[in-house]
């Protein structure tokens, strides 16, 4: 994939990569927003488990940066950074956990749907992002598990 001649394929992969970047950088900012914004003792453990899912979003952001960086890109800075995430925004209402858990789901989902798109462009000519993004790919589908347990608990 570093080869001059697969240049057209690596910008196609870069793009890719630098929207699941800027999706990382997003979830950490609504999972630390959501985790202060939430009250009341039955969110308590929601918001826990956001702050501790802040480390592991943080970390597959910095492991996109670095892919981006081997393949011959620059980890965009805040200026290219457009808000997506209209589902993951604090709810008005501080005890409403429902709502967040939902918006979490919603952005895992979203996650998931992407790292997907990544590993079959990946496939056959970038191993390593391809393998990277699987690891990942593993972390969202636990993410997403772990909140839509919650969800049926709730509801």
């Amino acid at each position: 994939i570093l080869a001059p001649a697969h240049a057209e394929k690596r910008a196609e992969i870069l793009a890719l990569l630098e929207r699941a970047y800027w999706m990382e950088m997003e979830t950490v900012m609504s999972y630390v927003a959501n985790a202060a914004a939430l009250d009341g003792i039955r969110a308590e453990e929601i918001a826990e488990a956001l702050d501790t899912d802040v480390d592991e979003e943080l970390g597959h952001a910095r492991k996109f940066a670095g892919r981006i960086k081997e393949l011959y890109g620059t980890p965009p800075g805040s200026l290219a950074f457009t808000a997506e995430q209209t589902e993951l925004q604090p709810p008005e209402d501080a005890t409403d956990v429902v709502t967040v858990i939902r918006g979490v789901i919603a952005a895992e989902a979203g996650a998931i749907e992407h790292y997907n798109r990544i590993i079959e462009a990946t496939d056959g000519v970038d191993w390593a992002t391809q393998d990277m993004v699987i690891d990942i790919l593993r972390d969202e589908e636990g993410h997403l598990r772990q909140f839509e347990r919650y969800l049926r608990e709730f509801e």
